[in-house]
């Protein structure tokens, strides 16, 4: 038996064949991979790891998973499942995964299935089931991967704590004990918890525009997507590497590769990074949802236009997507003295939510300093490049 003294949850303890699951080169790497990527470059603070956040939820699987008086070895594996839920992200996580083919969910059930880390897995617990628990299937799968899950509780409360930034403070506490079993399994939240699940996903909600839709990530992480395209369509690196490979590792892959990616890296340390030179709100869309469904060989072409119409390297043009939060799909029950209800039928607040998620993302056209003043004096639009869904009358 081992303890750890986390920031966030105090002393956790880990069994000794935890302890060798985090001792294997697959968990050591997540220590060197930032939970936020870039966002350190905003908030200088922002320094945790995946390896930080995966130790946590361990902490909140294991309360969650005794508030619920699951079986003991029920709850030794919900705190592997928690553990290993993120040990497939490539390095900078998100921001690597959107230029990439594959999640990191895809990635984390191979390294669970296929890996050196597999011989230890199996001496407790059925690798299998193990992924399928992360998927979010079988009973115990909302508890890792939920619209309430231990992740989700984690990481608001950990990149609140380490940005600065107070909208991810949350009643941890509450929603863990608002949480049970109804008589055919399924996860579901007593009426009491509504607020401490109101609260949750409010949190997530400021924290999006705040910490990870700020606009300066926005572009800072654009750009190194930008540059690790490259080097993929190069093949300076493959994607299949990137589970072996951590922060360090790809930056210094970047600076010692010729054109862009050296460039780019240059660019992020010495802060030239790009410029907002368009933007379209998504709330002033019609259908905003369809924003998120466009085909990326649409956005490739606009880009390819703009920058013919400008005279310079597609790869100098950045037209940027957010990340929808999609409230739509929260599908949670909640036990009222009717029967059960979804939380959006519960919960006006969540409802709101549902159409205020847009009011903070835009689809962004970004631009070199010098780029962008060429692109004023020839009036590039977006909107002349793509075709937008109308406009609100």
């Amino acid at each position: 038996m081992g303890f750890i003294r986390d920031s966030i949850h105090g002393d956790l303890h880990l069994t000794d064949f935890e302890l060798k699951l985090v001792d294997t080169v697959e968990m050591q790497r997540l220590r060197r991979i930032k939970q936020l990527g870039f966002t350190s470059l905003v908030y200088p603070g922002a320094n945790h790891t995946r390896f930080e956040h995966s130790i946590g939820t361990l902490s909140l699987a294991d309360k969650l998973a005794t508030r619920l008086e699951l079986e003991e070895d029920v709850v030794e594996l919900l705190r592997v499942c928690a553990l290993l839920h993120d040990i497939g992200h490539a390095p900078f996580s998100h921001v690597s995964e959107r230029a990439l083919s594959h999640k990191h969910e895809t990635i984390t059930k191979e390294i669970i299935k296929n890996s050196p880390i597999t011989d230890i897995i199996t001496e407790r617990f059925n690798a299998n089931y193990i992924t399928k628990i992360i998927d979010g299937q079988t009973k115990y799968g909302k508890i890792i991967s939920g619209d309430l899950d231990v992740d989700r509780m984690d990481y608001l409360a950990r990149d609140s704590y380490y940005t600065g930034v107070a909208y991810g403070v949350i009643d941890t506490e509450r929603l863990l004990y608002s949480l049970k079993y109804d008589d055919n399994d399924d996860l579901i939240i007593t009426q009491k918890g509504v607020q401490a699940a109101e609260s949750t996903l409010l949190a997530r909600y400021f924290m999006y525009p705040t910490v990870y839709q700020h606009h300066t990530t926005r572009i800072v992480n654009s750009m190194f997507r930008v540059c690790l395209k490259r080097m993929l369509e190069d093949n300076v690196v493959q994607e299949r590497e990137l589970r072996y490979l951590d922060d360090g590792d790809l930056i210094n892959i970047a600076r010692n590769t010729k054109g862009l990616p050296e460039k780019t890296m240059k660019n992020l340390d010495t802060r030239h990074l790009y410029k907002k030179t368009d933007t379209i709100n998504l709330a002033d869309i019609d259908d905003p949802e369809k924003i998120f469904q466009m085909d990326k060989k649409v956005l490739k072409d606009a880009e390819e236009d703009i920058a013919y119409k400008l005279d310079i390297n597609t790869d100098e043009v950045i037209i940027d997507l957010p990340e929808s939060l999609s409230y739509k799909e929260m599908c949670i029950q909640v036990e009222t003295d009717s029967g059960l209800k979804s939380l959006t039928e519960v919960s006006t607040v969540i409802n709101s939510l549902k159409k205020a998620q847009y009011n903070y993302a835009d689809l962004a056209l970004y631009l070199s300093k010098e780029n962008k003043e060429k692109a004023l004096r020839n009036n590039i639009k977006i909107e002349d490049y793509l075709s937008i869904p109308s406009d609100k009358k």
